[in-house]
């Protein structure tokens, strides 16, 4: 982790809301993945830009996000987002996707998808740079923070995993 005066997670969290319309639509009538994956990464990135105080972030990696239930055109869609975690010049921005029905037949925000995104700060060489550590306020934030750290080992062991197979070519 890095060193220096943090950001609390609230003082970063974004939320983004959209309408689905008709030109969001895939062949079949839902809401194409590419779209919702667009409001992640929008979300993400209003939420790695206020924990940078208004510096420059940029996305470097999305994890797997499962979409658990399609979406219509007239839903309204929104993305939490909040930083679980951070390392020295890189974050882990978490987001939480619902969807709210037009139709009514459902009437609490349902749970469409979740993802875990990296960015990493960059200054005006398009170098990266150090970004303020993440302070946990809740238990929650807690916990996001230790799998943030697990999913952060786990990225770094897969990346030498592959470069060691490459070696062996």
């Amino acid at each position: 982790m890095n060193s220096g005066q943090g950001t609390p997670v609230s003082a970063s969290r974004a939320r983004l809301a959209h309408v689905m319309q008709i030109t969001d639509t895939n062949i079949h009538g839902n809401i194409h993945g590419g779209v919702i994956m667009k409001l992640v990464d929008e979300a993400a990135g209003a939420c790695a830009q206020r924990h940078c105080r208004g510096g420059r972030a940029v996305t470097v990696a999305m994890d797997e996000m499962v979409l658990s239930v399609p979406v219509h055109v007239g839903d309204l869609v929104t993305a939490y987002a909040s930083v679980n975690g951070t390392g020295k010049t890189s974050m882990e921005i978490g987001v939480r996707v619902t969807a709210e029905r037009f139709d009514g037949s459902v009437t609490a925000p349902e749970h469409v998808a979740s993802a875990y995104l990296v960015f990493v700060g960059i200054d005006e060489n398009q170098r990266p740079m150090a970004v303020p550590a993440v302070i946990p306020e809740t238990d929650e934030d807690r916990r996001r923070n230790t799998e943030a750290d697990i999913r952060r080992q786990s990225r770094l062991d897969h990346r030498a995993a592959i470069e060691a197979s490459r070696q062996l070519r």
